[in-house]
């Protein structure tokens, strides 16, 4: 038989997930606070648990997907005596740090834990299109691979119960500097009032894709702390920084990120690396590269 899941919270993303496996067969136990949401997936063949802990008794897996972690953290405390034995997958969005409670909370009960997230929407559920990412237990990721892969594409990040949450918010800040950055490039070149955005957007699409080609290049840069020269060295890039922050200044635009990028390039510069490339300014962020020793 394959193996039983129960999922706890049924909000969109919640009630997708059940409904997957509820396609590909598997029994399906659920819990939700508000019981008239499980409504239509018990016409589809699940069951309504009446508690958390009968929920979690119920299933073989157990997928946590409610608001947040003090959610997490509220429900959980009521299933302690439920919970030994069982894989628990959460696939609520959150911190690190709350993620790495949890497993903490998970160890002390004797079970097996997975801290999630999911990168697409309900919709996309159970299709390649989705890509869900774990970390935490290796052994429970093993164990139920083949049921977690019915979701979408899956990739295990390794032990660290915090790691699934930490790409999730450093791809999702990704895309929200990109956004703001592109949105800026918009505003410094004329605005709504622009009827020439439409071209812009093309040599915009350009500019972006370099840096999108040059991603598995730039990780191996950081990853072996060397950084060429590329298309310009520290010391061509200075100069541009000054000026285009200049410019955003004086149309009322952003530059904050710009001016911390132009300090940073200053200091490795005055370091004695202005001929190296851009990456190297890695080594000047805040934010310490995660297993190299500073410089």
């Amino acid at each position: 038989m394959d193996t039983s899941v129960s999922v706890l919270g049924l909000g969109a993303m919640g009630s997708a997930l059940a409904h997957v496996l509820l396609v590909r067969g598997h029994p399906v136990t659920v819990w939700n606070r508000t019981p008239d949401k499980a409504r239509d997936l018990v016409a589809e063949g699940a069951v309504l648990a009446g508690t958390p802990a009968d929920a979690v008794a119920a299933g073989e897996l157990v997928l946590l997907s409610l608001t947040d972690y003090d959610a997490v953290q509220a429900v959980l405390g009521t299933v302690a005596d439920a919970v030994p034995g069982r894989v628990v997958v959460n696939l609520t969005t959150g911190a690190p740090d709350r993620a790495e409670q949890v497993a903490d909370w998970a160890r002390r009960v004797g079970a097996d834990y997975l801290d999630g997230v999911v990168q697409a929407g309900p919709e996309q559920l159970g299709g390649p299109e989705a890509t869900l990412l774990y970390s935490g237990s290796e052994r429970a990721f093993v164990a139920h691979r083949r049921t977690l892969e019915q979701l979408g594409t899956t990739h295990h990040l390794g032990p660290d119960a915090g790691q699934a949450c930490r790409y999730d918010l450093a791809l999702l800040g990704l895309w929200y500097e990109a956004e703001l950055a592109y949105l800026n490039a918009l505003a410094l070149v004329g605005g709504a009032d622009n009827t020439a955005l439409d071209a812009f957007a093309t040599f915009a699409g350009r500019q972006l894709s370099h840096v999108s080609r040059a991603t598995a290049e730039t990780a191996r840069e950081v990853r072996e702390r060397r950084y060429p020269r590329g298309p310009a060295s520290l010391v061509e890039h200075a100069p541009v920084l000054e000026q285009l922050s200049r410019l955003r200044s004086a149309a009322g635009l952003h530059h904050t990120q710009l001016v911390h990028l132009h300090e940073a390039v200053r200091r490795r510069i005055d370091r004695g690396h202005g001929t190296e490339g851009l990456t190297g300014v890695i080594e000047e962020l805040a934010v310490p590269t995660r297993g190299a020793p500073a410089r």
